[in-house]
């Protein structure tokens, strides 16, 4: 066995709230064992305030998350995936890039929190509830290993 992380790509269109949510409790639930990368096809160029506000009330570290191009993880010398997941259902659809390494792919959907409507309080009561989806998910996910994602 080898001691090299399990290298994920988590794939939204915006890359500014469900992948990106993902990254985090993957990265945080992988135990250094998994190590998560965010990135969108068509990516809004920032996170959602709203995503930074419960990442950091539920305790995870959110310097250095930016909203990306999935393009980045395209090139030769990016890191090499074992995993892309797709959170949401168009990128799911998309046509996405050639991964260096073959990765195996698969589609964990989630409601866009970022579609929510309503004050701050109810527009952050959404990404809560779309955080414990992704949670549930994530630590399933780990518990069964990247070869068995599709049965998350």
């Amino acid at each position: 066995m080898t001691d090299k992380p399990i290298n994920v790509l988590v794939l939204c269109t915006g890359n500014s709230a469900r992948s990106v949510l993902a990254e985090c409790l993957i990265n945080d639930l992988g135990g250094g064992k998994w190590r998560a990368f965010s990135a969108g096809s068509k990516p809004t160029g920032k996170v959602n305030p709203l995503s930074i506000e419960v990442l950091r009330e539920k305790g995870h570290a959110t310097e250095g998350l930016r909203s990306k191009s999935w393009d980045e993880f395209a090139l030769a010398d990016a890191p090499r995936m074992d995993l892309v997941i797709t959170v949401c259902d168009n990128a799911a659809g998309e046509i996405c890039p050639i991964w260096p390494g073959t990765p195996s792919k698969v589609h964990i959907g989630f409601p866009d929190p970022a579609a929510a409507e309503g004050s701050h309080d109810e527009r952050l009561a959404v990404f809560r509830e779309v955080y414990a989806m992704i949670e549930a998910k994530i630590r399933k996910l780990i518990e069964v290993g990247p070869d068995r994602a599709a049965e998350v």
